[in-house]
């Protein structure tokens, strides 16, 4: 095969057993790669109704299509799995070089069964798959367990997949680290890689993706490359994502103090621009990417984060800084390497403090061997990480997630437990953006910005965004499946604007790489199809229609700052668009997918 290898490789880690399985052309034209093709090889091989963390539960890794090529920006990879945090689909992207060097060993995708006897690390070099102890460093984070590996295994070019103390221990929201701060991070594919006593996944790939049209192939990529050095990624290059803080504070849709306030005081001290300034090290690009939008931020001279150094971007920056009322940059930095160390999606445990502080302000919490948290105390946020991680004191609270937490605490914390199906929110307040809001009240994962891309019509003023009406199903819709394309064939969202018809284009690539045809039709019905999967999969697990909701303070305390102040969002818009967008879908009007829908998509095997 060209592009694909044609092959997933199917590890019973109980049984300490690898096989190789062929995937047939058909599967893979209908999930093209990536994110499509883990989440149908989870549906067909995870048993209905598993907990999360029980060893039945499944995770698949999965490359995206074009992983292996020169093609621009295709390091992405997907990872899918009963989520512990939703109990829905779990599917996480992650980029750098894992993803190529995968493809490379001649896989398309690991689906990984059982729970090793003692702590494990999976070793895939080419062909050959080798269990390796590893009890030396369970209970080490995800930076030295990287390191470790890569030197018992005598090659520094080896890529690393690996959990730390937050997935051994099953925090919720724990994620899957490579390349020493790029991660599967939301959803907890972590601690079921810790349910697993899976402490990690290398791979050593030396093999060769061959494309069909190679002469067509390199055309296109300079194309695209050129056009990643221009206007259309200029913000992802410089300052990087961080960049959004100032434009969004000035939309009033900044998240401030758990999502009381829409505008952040000191949003000038803590812009991408000022950061930038003061504390940029070096930038990082995956695997054939011409953007390179990874920021290193570095703390110097400022005690006692002296030395602190990550990846920061902007979710984590919102999620560990004004969400949590914290304009201290160097603790903001500290509390992200913990985090990326530790193992921990940085959004849900920024969210999820922020649920704490609030619920310490109304005195629903109290003081615990004398450790509280207060809105703004940038020390107390980065103490109780290694907490969170290790589940020790208030940590063991919050590492349950705010939806679980406050179904603990009660005393209607759940008011203000910011999160869609268990999913903390991103760092855009739905009240001033609703084509967004729709788009996190359906979300299959849950309220995630990344899945549903439903906040663009909002901010490219293609609508109104502070009006709810008919017609934003359709948008929503729209949105979703661009992602979900992207999403599979492996391509970095980043890219997307460098097109001009993405699936036209696209679909063009398909074709030059793989040599089998396809066009722009086909090619978005398979982003429908997938869509229309991950639903599916929800409905299996569980999902009712009251799933597709926003916590009562959006609804309850109208935009309290910038353009929109004052407008209110009663729940009654959300369930006008909620029906319109299962109208676009094609669903019934309690959001079950119509055997019309399965058929048009070829799903018919998938029963509703």
């Amino acid at each position: 095969m060209n592009g694909y290898t044609g092959k997933a490789l199917i590890v019973d880690l109980a049984d300490r057993n690898a096989i190789e399985q062929a995937l047939a052309e058909s599967l893979l034209r209908d999930y093209l790669g990536g994110a499509g093709l883990a989440v149908r090889l989870l549906y067909d091989h995870l048993t209905p109704g598993v907990d999360a963390l029980d060893p039945d539960n499944v995770i698949v890794f999965s490359c995206g299509l074009f992983a292996g090529t020169i093609v621009s920006a295709s390091a992405k990879h997907a990872v899918a799995t009963k989520s512990p945090l939703t109990g829905m689909i779990g599917d996480a992207m992650a980029g750098s070089f894992f993803s190529h060097t995968l493809k490379r060993a001649g896989y398309d995708a690991v689906v990984i069964k059982g729970k090793a006897e003692v702590p494990t690390y999976l070793f895939i070099d080419d062909s050959d798959v080798f269990f390796r102890n590893a009890e030396a460093i369970w209970g080490q984070g995800c930076f030295d367990t990287e390191e470790f590996i890569r030197e018992e295994l005598g090659d520094e070019a080896i890529r690393v997949s690996s959990i730390g103390p937050a997935g051994e221990n099953l925090v919720r929201y724990a994620c899957i680290s490579n390349d020493r701060g790029r991660q599967a991070g939301r959803t907890g594919p972590g601690a079921v890689m810790g349910s697993k006593n899976l402490k990690a996944i290398a791979v050593r790939g030396s093999g060769v993706v061959s494309v069909d049209n190679s002469t067509a192939v390199y055309q296109v990529t300079r194309e695209l490359n050129t056009l990643a050095q221009g206007p259309a990624t200029g913000k992802y290059r410089h300052p990087g994502t961080n960049g959004n803080v100032l434009v969004l504070n000035r939309l009033g849709v900044f998240p401030t103090r758990n999502f009381q306030r829409t505008e952040f005081a000191k949003a000038d001290h803590i812009s991408g621009e000022n950061i930038y300034r003061h504390y940029h090290d070096k930038t990082v690009a995956c695997a054939a990417c011409p953007i390179a939008c990874e920021q290193i931020m570095r703390v110097a001279g400022a005690e006692p984060h002296e030395g602190a150094r990550v990846s920061l971007d902007y979710e984590t920056l919102f999620a560990l800084g004004p969400c949590c009322d914290i304009d201290d940059i160097p603790a903001i930095i500290r509390a992200a390497e913990l985090c990326d160390e530790f193992g921990l999606d940085t959004i849900s445990t920024g969210v999820t403090i922020a649920w704490a502080m609030e619920a310490f302000e109304k005195r629903l919490l109290n003081a615990q061997d004398g450790f509280e948290l207060r809105f703004g105390d940038a020390e107390a946020m980065v103490a109780v990480i290694p907490m969170i991680a290790q589940r020790e004191g208030l940590g063991a609270l919050l590492a349950e997630g705010s939806r679980k937490a406050a179904e603990t605490l009660g005393k209607d914390s759940d008011y203000f437990a910011m999160h869609g199906k268990g999913l903390e929110f991103a760092g855009y307040d739905p009240r001033g953006m609703k084509t967004y809001a729709l788009g996190l009240a359906v979300g299959t994962r849950g309220a995630c910005h990344n899945r549903s891309l439903a906040y663009e019509p909002d901010l490219q003023g293609q609508v109104d965004r502070h009006l709810a009406e008919k017609g934003r199903g359709a948008l929503a819709m729209k949105q979703e499946d661009i992602a979900v394309t992207l999403d599979s064939v492996g391509v970095c969202k980043f890219l997307r604007g460098c097109f001009s018809d993405m699936y036209e284009e696209l679909a063009h690539l398909y074709t030059n790489v793989t040599g089998w045809d396809m066009n722009s039709t086909e090619l978005r019905r398979a982003g429908e199809r997938i869509s229309n999967l991950k639903k599916l999969f929800n409905i299996r697990e569980g999902w009712t229609r009251d799933l597709d909701r926003l916590p009562p303070r959006i609804h309850e305390e109208s935009v309290p700052d910038g353009p929109g102040k004052n407008i209110p969002f009663p729940r009654e818009e959300l369930e006008i668009m909620v029906a319109d967008y299962y109208e676009a879908r094609g669903w019934t009007a309690d959001g079950r997918v119509t055997q019309p829908t399965l058929d048009r998509l070829g799903l018919a095997d998938v029963p509703s």
